[in-house]
């Protein structure tokens, strides 16, 4: 599933902030931080903000989470005068402060016009994004242009006030700080190396996502992965919504590895990994209790499965290991044979 088919199955203001989000390339977390910001200013009300009030929240994202996570790939120079190298050198002012030092703030409101604002709406595969969630004004009236960046003014449009007010707000958020954290533990572990050969298993006690290596709790497996399925419920397919109390549903039951394991072993998948889970309203996996998936049920876990694999590292890599028959050889049916397989054992 492609970026413009992830798209087409929702056409909204929702689907292309997380194509953004959840979709684009990631060489750095500039993007989580801006997403942050924007989210929160339009959720306060805000319809236009300076770009040095953009940059304060801005920053101070990047200077919390790089206390604790590299914020660029190892294969990503950073320089002494890289906006990253200032971060880390402010970063305990800043964060004793509660605001950016003068530098960081000065640093931040060059940085973001040639950068971070100047990218986020682009995605491989398709020329942009169906939505625009702002527009930089002002002074060299772009945010290529050449106007002293501290005059510009940055317009959040009416797509990003809906996507900030809509009733799946809260997730959103959420699925924001689960796939920083997902890109924050790729950096740290070094891309190219064990998350690309293991990907991530799932600690079944706690419902997270943990990093295969290192057996560290990365994000859970509700805010990683119900982006991908347009923040819906996989069993009845409405919106799942804050008030809704939500669970994580094995799609094939996993009663069946007891029941065919107890007679002569479960020929199939494990069951109990991220391919065959996915977040459901509490009543729904209720009602659906230990019976087959219906469908419309598999339909949409192949839908969702295939967008994830269209998402960077790791959890891409997490799902190809699933995806590889024995003797590394390929599918070509993809998701919606391999389920189709997987029914074939228990029908």
């Amino acid at each position: 599933m492609t970026g413009s088919e992830f798209y087409r199955v929702e056409p909204t203001a929702r689907s292309s902030w997380r194509l953004a989000v959840l979709m684009g390339a990631n060489s750095r977390t500039y993007k989580f931080a801006l997403g942050r910001a924007l989210l929160d200013l339009a959720r306060q009300g805000h319809a236009e903000v300076p770009l040095r009030d953009l940059a304060v929240p801005y920053a101070m994202s990047l200077v919390e989470h790089a206390a604790q996570a590299p914020q660029a790939s190892e294969r990503t120079p950073v320089g002494t005068a890289d906006f990253l190298a200032v971060v880390a050198a402010e970063s305990a002012e800043s964060r004793r402060l509660g605001t950016p030092t003068d530098r960081l703030l000065d640093a931040a409101v060059r940085s973001l016009p040639a950068m971070v604002l100047r990218k986020f709406h682009n995605l491989r595969g398709i020329p942009e994004l169906p939505h625009r969630f702002y527009e930089v004004t002002g002074s060299g009236g772009s945010a290529g242009g050449s106007g002293g960046p501290g005059r510009r003014i940055v317009r959040l449009t009416d797509d990003l006030h809906r996507v900030a007010r809509s009733e799946q707000a809260v997730g959103l958020r959420a699925e924001l700080g689960a796939r920083w954290s997902i890109v924050e533990n790729s950096f740290a572990t070094g891309i190219g190396r064990s998350l690309i050969a293991d990907g991530f298993t799932v600690d079944r006690a706690t419902s997270a996502l943990t990093d295969t290596q290192r057996r560290r709790s990365v994000a859970g497996v509700t805010e990683a992965v119900i982006g991908f399925q347009h923040g819906r419920c996989l069993t009845c397919g409405d919106d799942i919504t804050p008030e809704c109390r939500t669970v994580v549903d094995h799609v094939f039951p996993y009663a069946l590895m007891k029941r065919y394991g107890s007679v002569s072993g479960w020929p199939g998948p494990d069951l109990d990994q991220l391919w065959n889970l996915a977040p459901a309203h509490e009543t729904c996996n209720s009602a659906k209790s230990d019976r087959l998936p219906t469908d419309d049920e598999l339909r949409r876990l192949a839908r969702r499965n295939t967008a994830i694999m269209e998402s960077p590292v790791p959890l891409k890599r997490t799902l190809q290991l699933t995806l590889e028959p024995p003797g590394n050889g390929r599918r070509p049916g993809g998701w919606p044979e391999f389920l189709r397989e997987v029914s074939g054992l228990v029908s």
